[in-house]
């Protein structure tokens, strides 16, 4: 299964993970924004699937931690917009060329970075519920970033109730996402074997997340994040331009 990557790759991809995983275990979301464009740069085959992996279980890990603060009300109308959203974002990555899937990972991290430095008022209810699903699904299928439309949505809640909320929802929505990734054609085997060696990057950012957990500044912490992801997607923006240009 090593010659799926090369070891320098794997060392590459796994430092990513362990900052993303990180990330999302101390502000509840993070993973994908952080680690997808990376990823992308490092080998388009970690994108999305082995991502949404590694997502389903920093989501598992977090939410057995944050278990007393789950409220689950009316995430189910959240998971139900993700299954055509998850369709339409399957569609899109079977037809389109890899350039064009890169500025669209690009393109969908800054909207993720644009929405997460704006605060936004919404009412929780079940139309706002199932739309911030479908988009959820569109950018989670393409470029595994699920995460903002319900981060906005739900951030209204305290830290601990966010945190919970968003990792059941991302428990659920991942199991959704990867079923219509197998159905499509899109995940193989292959996949889920990346996805097992970069899982112990995912647990070493989860248990050292752990331990910062109550010290940090969340605020400096999201700030960074959106720094490097924002830095990550422009990176991405000029290779996939370079590559559509006539060579």
């Amino acid at each position: 299964m090593f010659s799926m990557i090369d070891p320098q790759t794997l060392a590459l991809a796994s430092l990513i993970v362990f900052l993303g995983a990180l990330t999302q275990s101390l502000i509840g979301f993070g993973l994908a924004v952080v680690a997808s464009p990376l990823l992308y740069i490092v080998d388009p085959q970690l994108v999305p699937g082995p991502v949404i992996a590694m997502g389903f279980t920093i989501s598992l890990l977090t939410l057995f931690r944050e278990r007393g603060h789950l409220e689950f009300n009316g995430l189910q109308y959240a998971l139900l917009g993700r299954v055509p959203g998850g369709f339409i974002g399957a569609s899109l990555l079977l037809f389109a060329p890899q350039p064009i899937l890169g500025l669209s990972i690009a393109a969908i991290v800054a909207v993720a970075v644009i929405l997460s430095l704006y605060k936004f008022s919404l009412p929780v209810n079940k139309k706002t519920l199932f739309g911030a699903g479908v988009v959820s699904g569109i950018f989670g299928n393409i470029a595994a970033i699920g995460g903002p439309p319900m981060a906005i949505l739900l951030s209204g809640k305290d830290a601990s109730q966010f945190r919970a909320a968003l990792s059941a929802f991302f428990i659920f929505s991942s199991t959704i996402a990867m079923v219509i990734l197998a159905i499509t054609g899109l995940l193989e085997l292959k996949h889920l074997w990346l996805s097992l060696m970069l899982l112990p990057s995912v647990l070493l950012g989860y248990l050292v997340a752990g331990r910062l957990v109550g010290s940090v500044d969340k605020d400096k912490t999201k700030m960074a994040t959106l720094v490097l992801c924002s830095i990550s997607a422009l990176v991405l923006t000029v290779k996939s331009v370079i590559e559509l240009l006539p060579q």
